[in-house]
């Protein structure tokens, strides 16, 4: 059924031509949002882009004054600077601001919330602009925040004495600038030809790497710190914050992850195992073990059977790999559904 057709809530995504912003548009309507109206706006290079919509044909328009007029959901799935200049205008023309780009967490208004985790973790309110009526924005943390919040909310019934991630991101993470790095770096490879590093500023492709080059913004290192910060300041005191660790992968598309659990007292596997089920989480059988590439297009996290360490007691190894784009689109289409249940109750 056409956008126009429905009866309910005009959106703008902002960032529409990103690989967030695109997978964002393709979420809205797997999950039959109940839009009137979609618009998709990004920065004025991609603006006047041919898509669709719902079905139907339609432009990303521009950013201008007037984009947001008589929006109620504004997600902002592009650049944090595009999310830093016009959040504020989304709000005061009435929308409610759902940032995927992290930027309007500096405002200090932001609350962050994951929708999968509020059973566990009610989620917090947020604080509207200098007390007014305006509507309070929200910040939907990308994947790798998800995929820490969500094993710390499960791990949190259990006594624990220390819980440690190493993830491996995809370079899609750096949106379509990434994907064709790998790309191009795989085929000069090949080739025997000198390599791009324009992003990186290093060789990723069949390489895993610890840091990027020093002319790459922003460093590995930077990104660490930030979704170590957003998993803290989600978790703030209602769980172990895990330590985090960093290791970028030469891979197109979708987040990996290995844990290591340490619990205080003897847990069976499938006690623990347990308490990730209600958490969007599946737990695959022993022979298929997920990988990114089988999960593609999946709004769940994948686990692997949890692994007993050998050496160590009540010590389990946890593999598991998530959808990068989708993860963080569907949390993000879940934040604004919610607040529709909510504000109909």
């Amino acid at each position: 059924m056409p956008w126009g057709h429905r009866n309910s809530n005009r959106v703008a995504v902002v960032g529409a031509s990103s690989l967030r912003g695109k997978e964002l548009k393709l979420v809205l309507e797997d999950r039959n949002f109940p839009a009137s109206d979609i618009i998709l706006l990004d920065e004025s290079v991609a603006a006047g882009t041919l898509t669709e919509a719902g079905g139907e044909p339609t432009f990303i328009r521009a950013l201008d004054p007037e984009s947001f007029d008589g929006v109620q959901f504004a997600f902002f799935a592009g650049t944090a600077f595009d999310a830093e200049r016009n959040w504020l205008a989304a709000q005061q023309a009435g929308a409610t601001v759902i940032d995927l780009t992290g930027a309007v967490t500096a405002s200090g208004r932001a609350a962050v919330r994951i929708s999968s985790l509020d059973s566990v973790f009610p989620a917090r309110p947020s604080v509207a602009t200098n007390g007014s009526a305006l509507p309070a924005p929200y910040y939907s943390p990308p994947t790798p925040v998800i995929l820490a919040c969500t094993l710390a909310a499960a791990l949190s019934k259990f006594s624990l004495l220390r819980v440690a991630m190493l993830l491996f991101p995809p370079v899609s993470e750096r949106d379509q600038a990434g994907i064709e790095e790998l790309e191009s770096q795989t085929t000069n490879l090949l080739s025997f030809r000198p390599i791009e590093r324009t992003i990186f500023d290093a060789q990723v492709a069949f390489n895993l790497l610890s840091q990027y080059g020093p002319e790459s913004k922003p460093a590995l290192a930077g990104v660490r710190t930030g979704i170590a910060a957003d998993v803290a300041r989600y978790l703030a005191g209602r769980a172990s914050v895990p330590a985090i660790q960093l290791v970028q992968a030469p891979i197109f598309y979708g987040y990996a992850f290995s844990a290591n659990v340490e619990l205080a007292s003897s847990t069976s596997r499938e006690d623990l195992e347990a308490a990730f089920a209600p958490l969007a989480v599946k737990i695959e059988g022993a022979i298929d073990s997920p990988s990114n590439i089988r999960i593609a297009g999946e709004s769940d996290i994948h686990m692997a059977p949890f692994d007993p360490d050998p050496n160590v007691p009540n010590t389990f190894w946890i593999w598991g790999v998530a959808d990068n784009l989708r993860v963080a689109a569907t949390n993000a289409v879940q934040v604004a559904e919610n607040l529709i249940e909510e504000l109909s109750n």
